[in-house]
């Protein structure tokens, strides 16, 4: 079983702005796979379905994002997960908007829900799918990740999704290390 998180915040003020790129992949995976995320368990909600053959349990924490770390913790004890089967899809400054990056492990950088993640499961070794927001910030960051994006940036946004989508499910169907090799040289491509 893998658990595929995406990092947000709750809320429809939330719905449309760059810290909530995560959360909007976890709608893309739920509605290309037919999963239902509408149960509430560990303060986040949750769907659980099948990509391939692969049993999978869609997130997303509904803890805010700086937080997020409680209800990975809980869901990975209670269903026993190991951590290389964790799969966490946020945001990142440090990437141009409409880029993809993954990554196998490593640090948590400077993002607070994964930083909570890293801290609450003490261990940082499992994949994780940034998507870039934009890496000139000007002004006040927490204003910058929760502002609402502009049309020319929502529309490279719904394509960096959709390819954000399909790398879920190939690390799923064929393991990070050829998702790594496809999906972050098609992004270096476009």
């Amino acid at each position: 079983m893998y658990l595929i998180v995406g990092l947000g915040n709750p809320g429809a003020k939330y719905e449309k702005t760059r810290h909530n790129m995560g959360f909007r992949t976890i709608d893309s995976l739920a509605d290309k796979y037919g999963i239902k995320v509408d149960k509430l368990k560990a303060k986040a909600l949750i769907g659980d379905g099948r990509i391939g053959t692969e049993k999978v349990l869609l997130v997303k924490p509904q803890t805010f994002m700086n937080l997020s770390g409680f209800a990975v913790a809980e869901l990975m004890n209670f269903y026993k997960i190991p951590v290389e089967n964790l799969i966490v899809i946020y945001d990142d400054i440090d990437l141009e908007t409409g880029r993809l990056r993954l990554r196998a492990k490593g640090s948590a950088g400077t993002h607070n829900g994964m930083r909570d993640i890293v801290q609450k499961l003490g261990d940082n070794g499992f994949p994780r799918i940034r998507i870039g927001i934009g890496s000139d910030v000007k002004g006040d960051l927490a204003d910058y990740v929760t502002g609402k994006l502009s049309k020319a940036e929502e529309e490279r946004v719904k394509d960096v999704i959709n390819m954000a989508t399909e790398a879920a499910a190939s690390i799923v169907e064929d393991g990070i290390d050829r998702a790594m090799n496809r999906y972050n040289t098609l992004s270096k491509e476009k």
